[in-house]
């Protein structure tokens, strides 16, 4: 006589549910330290190296979105 089991258990599908929270979460906070060290970097700089650059200080902000986050 032979018996079939079913292995799977209900929690399986979850189980995928948590480790792709847990990578988004994970990705967030990587772009997120991106983020805050480009600002951290161009803040530091004077008006007079931001402009040998060809940047203004307003620019910070959309600089460190864009190189964290990829172009808007």
């Amino acid at each position: 006589m032979t018996m079939m089991t079913d292995t799977h258990s209900a929690a399986a599908p979850q189980a995928g549910l948590f480790s792709r929270a847990y990578a988004a979460i994970a990705d967030r906070l990587a772009r997120r330290a991106v983020f805050n060290k480009c600002m951290d970097e161009l803040a530091s700089l004077s008006n007079r190296e931001l402009a040998d650059l060809g940047l203004h200080r307003s620019m910070i902000r959309s600089i460190a979105y864009e190189e964290a986050y990829g172009a808007k």
